[in-house]
This record gives C-alpha cells, structure tokens and sequence, in this order.
C-alpha cells in the first residue's frame, strides 16, 4: 500500500517513475550459517541465545518421503528452517538491512524473498539502476543470489515498468 501510494503522488505530480522487482532465489535456502551469526552478532545478540541459535541450525539433516520410500538423511549446511516462525526471523535479520543501500531517490521495500526498487525518474535517471547494482553487490557479498530467470530479464522489466503520466 506504501508502494502504491508513493507511487500514485509520483503521477499525480507528473513525475516518471521506474520500478523493478527482485526475487532472491531458493532465499530461505541458501542462507549462510555463519554470515547470519556476524548479522546476529551485529545486532548486539550474544552469549547464550547466540549459541542457541548456532545450535538450532547446526547439525540438522534431511530426508524426503516418496510413498513408501525414503531418502538416506543428508546434513543441511546452509539456510534457514521453512514455515517456523524462528526461520522467519532469522531470514529477516539477514536482509533486513537492504534498506540501509538507499537513501535519496530510491526507494526499496522487503516482503519475504521480494524486493521491490522505485524511484523517480526526473530527478535521477540512474538511481534505479545504481540500487539494483547495490542490491546484485549486496548479493554476492551475502551469498544470497538473485534468481537468475529473473535477473537476466531485469533491463526489460525496468523498462517496461515505467509509469507515464
């Protein structure tokens, strides 16, 4: 709703406006154990409820069940546990601070694995496309990978997601 009324003054004021949507592959998945702890750490989370949560992601495994079947057990190294409410946390701290890359035109909103970019086109034509290089930096830096499907598409997405008054 914030996006969308951002946006609606935009045109109302007869300002372009540029938009660019950004999925984080297998997101959850993929997030590294010890890069979330130094987020962790950041945030001033220490001691015993950091060991804590080191432990709830160490040393877990996984099968799959198909009918009768079932997989030998594999040991997970990386990501974040789907569906609990701990997982849903933990995927936010590391994130979270991708916000933080903006500052000026561009504007940038988090919803789970999605980010969403927009900006003003008249007052800086290249905002957008400076916060989508910051967020691919971010993401090699993190190793949080942008969906490659996705990414490869997102000079036509930008360009056909501009909004004319």
């Amino acid at each position: 709703m914030e996006s969308l009324n951002d946006w609606t003054q935009n045109i109302e004021k007869k300002n372009h406006q540029s938009v660019a949507y950004i999925d984080l592959a297998k997101a959850f998945d993929s997030v590294c154990h010890n890069k979330l702890l130094l987020k962790l750490l950041a945030y001033g989370i220490c001691g015993t409820l950091l060991s804590w949560i080191s432990s709830f992601l160490s040393n877990r495994h996984s099968q799959t069940r198909i009918g009768s079947c079932l997989s030998s057990a594999m040991l997970i190294l990386s990501g974040v546990v789907q569906g609990s409410y701990l997982g849903i946390l933990l995927f936010t701290v590391l994130i979270n601070d991708i916000s933080d890359l903006f500052s000026g035109d561009a504007c940038v909103k988090l919803f789970a694995d999605d980010v969403k970019l927009y900006s003003k086109v008249c007052t800086n034509p290249d905002s957008l496309q400076e916060g989508l290089n910051s967020i691919v930096e971010w993401s090699h830096t993190w190793q949080v990978p942008i969906s490659e499907s996705k990414y490869f598409q997102l000079e036509s997405v930008v360009r056909c997601c501009i909004f004319y008054s």
